[in-house]
């Protein structure tokens, strides 16, 4: 009952206000701020820095740059299969399975709309609907960098603003719509499978979503389609943006394009670099 009242008092949160307040703080260079929370969100969170490129956590210049850690090379092995499509976020598979009449599953007995997650992009979200999608939820203590499931060259974003709910399990069985409220980067790519998206979902006191081709995160009251003024392509494995301060992803494919790999089931961890799927055969 707590957990649901907590849960229900996101409605009146001044969302966006408490996000740009905590992303102002984790942006702090004072050594007694952010030593200070890096330290409690190490405790609170059991951070390991085994993997990380920087092992000192008080080497980082702001708790930010702590969160959006880089790991070291070889951290995250990327599946060699040329037909495997992978994890673009360590994480857990939230919901995964076939997008049917346009609806996806939130979860268990809850669904949210596809063009509505396009901000009403009606012919873009026609190009998934009975395809596959898999969501991948990044839980605090999670490496929150972004990878490319699968090669392919950026054909178009969608910048959608919306609400900053939490995305935690809790919230998706309880905020209906969860995914297509939010505010969300929508990333279409070519790619040999035909087109995929990789949906990067905002949250409560996510201070930004950046990708590597950005000068800056996207601000804007207003959707906003944009196309790329160069060509960007970029390999199954590269670095494709990240969170600061975690969330979620969603990546959708095309009908009859993939199956899903035994193992990538609801509730099961999975690992940046590791197989979610192969090509279906022609």
């Amino acid at each position: 009952m707590l957990k649901q009242l907590l849960c229900y008092c996101q409605y009146i949160l001044p969302q966006h206000l408490l996000s740009s307040f905590i992303g102002k703080l984790a942006n702090s260079r004072p050594d007694w701020i952010k030593n200070n929370l890096i330290d409690w969100f190490s405790r609170t969170y059991a951070i390991t820095l085994n993997d990380a490129l920087i092992n000192k956590p008080h080497d980082y210049p702001t708790f930010n740059a702590f969160f959006t850690r880089k790991l070291k090379p070889g951290a995250r092995p990327v599946d060699s299969a040329i037909d495997s499509i992978i994890s673009p976020a360590d994480g857990t598979i939230a919901e995964i399975g076939v997008i049917n009449d346009q609806q996806l599953l939130q979860a268990k007995g809850m669904y949210f709309d596809l063009p509505t997650l396009f901000g009403n992009q009606h012919d873009t979200a026609a190009l998934f609907n009975n395809g596959n999608f898999a969501t991948i939820y990044l839980a605090p203590h999670n490496y929150h960098r972004v990878h490319m499931p699968f090669t392919g060259t950026l054909k178009q974003s969608i910048y959608i603003p919306g609400k900053l709910f939490s995305v935690n399990r809790i919230t998706a069985q309880l905020i209906p719509n969860l995914y297509a409220r939010n505010e969300r980067l929508i990333l279409l790519f070519d790619t040999d499978a035909g087109p995929m998206a990789v949906v990067l979902v905002g949250a409560l006191i996510v201070g930004s979503m950046q990708t590597i081709w950005m000068d800056e995160p996207i601000r804007s009251p207003a959707i906003e389609v944009m196309y790329p003024n160069r060509e960007i392509r970029l390999d199954k494995g590269d670095e494709l943006g990240h969170f600061q301060l975690g969330s979620t992803v969603i990546m959708l494919f095309p009908q009859n394009k993939l199956h899903w790999a035994q193992h990538a089931t609801a509730s099961a961890n999975i690992l940046t670099g590791q197989c979610m799927a192969s090509l279906t055969q022609a």
